[in-house]
C-alpha cells in the first residue's frame, strides 16, 4: 500500500507581511487589498493557463467582447482593459489570428474598426466560463452573501473616494 503524497503548503511572502503592528490602518487595508488581488490573480493566471493553455489578458479581452456583441473599438477595449492601445493591439492580432476574434469597419464610424467575437470565439469564451466562476467562488467561498455584498459596498465607496483623490492631484 502506497502512502499519499501531501503537498504541503508553503507561505510565501507577500506585500502585507511587511507591515508591522503599530503601522497605520490605512496602509495595512491597502496592502491586505493588494495581497488578495495578487493571491487571486495568480492563482486565475495558473488555472487559466493549465486548464485552457490561455492567458488572463487573452480570457479578459474575451469576456469584453462577450459583454459587447456589438463590438469595441480598440480604444474602447484598452480602455475597458486598463492597458495601452498597443498591449490590445498585439493580444487582439493574435486573437484575429486564431480566429478567436474578427475586425470589422464600425457600425457608426466607417474609419475605425471594431473586434467582436467569432463563433469560435464565443465557444472558447463559453466553454472557459464556468470553470472560471467556480474558481472565483471558491476564492471568495468564505463569506457569505451579506459579507459579499457589504464588501462590495465598501470597495465602491473606497473606489468613489481613490477616484476623487485621482481628479485632486
Amino acid at each position: 500500500m502506497s502512502e499519499a503524497r501531501v503537498k504541503p503548503i508553503v507561505l510565501r511572502a507577500d506585500r502585507e507581511s511587511a507591515v508591522a503592528s503599530g503601522d497605520k490602518l490605512e496602509l495595512k487595508v491597502w496592502l491586505r487589498l493588494l495581497t488578495c488581488a495578487n493571491l487571486i490573480e495568480g492563482q486565475v493566471r495558473n488555472l487559466l493557463r493549465e486548464n485552457f493553455a490561455t492567458s488572463l489578458p487573452r480570457f479578459d479581452l474575451l469576456a469584453q467582447l462577450d459583454r459587447a456583441p456589438e463590438g469595441l473599438t480598440m480604444g474602447e477595449l484598452s480602455s475597458r482593459l486598463m492597458v495601452t492601445n498597443g498591449n490590445v493591439t498585439a493580444l487582439a492580432d493574435a486573437l484575429v489570428r486564431e480566429g478567436l476574434v474578427l475586425r470589422a469597419v464600425h457600425p457608426s464610424d466607417r474609419r475605425s474598426l471594431c473586434l467582436r467575437l467569432s463563433a469560435d470565439g464565443k465557444r472558447a469564451f463559453d466553454a472557459m466560463t464556468p470553470a472560471h466562476e467556480e474558481w472565483i467562488d471558491g476564492m471568495m467561498g468564505e463569506l457569505g452573501r451579506d459579507e459579499l455584498a457589504r464588501l462590495l459596498d465598501l470597495l465602491g465607496k473606497l473606489k468613489r473616494a481613490a477616484r476623487r483623490n485621482e481628479r485632486l492631484s
